[in-house]
């Protein structure tokens, strides 16, 4: 099972950096075709917002390839509390 987790953190790492770049092509496609305000604002909104969720899957991916998933508690007296 540990050997899936690094392998999907993987593939979590590779899907990061490929969605926003298709992300962004089909911002700048839509904003080539309509090249309107509305359209303007309405894309780089979205990519905006995307940016911080496809930063948060690369480290969940980062995480996962490093194996830090590999032991996972199994009730929350197993945490450690500082």
């Amino acid at each position: 099972m540990n050997l899936l987790k690094r392998a999907a953190g993987i593939f979590w790492m590779a899907l990061a950096p490929t969605s926003l770049w298709f992300l962004i092509s089909t911002a700048l496609q839509e904003v080539a075709k309509k090249p309107v305000m509305d359209t303007k604002i309405q894309w780089s909104v979205f990519c905006l917002v995307f940016i911080p969720i496809s930063v948060g899957l690369f480290l969940f991916g980062w995480y996962a390839w490093k194996g830090e998933y590999d032991e996972l508690p199994k009730s929350s007296g197993e945490l450690d509390v500082d």
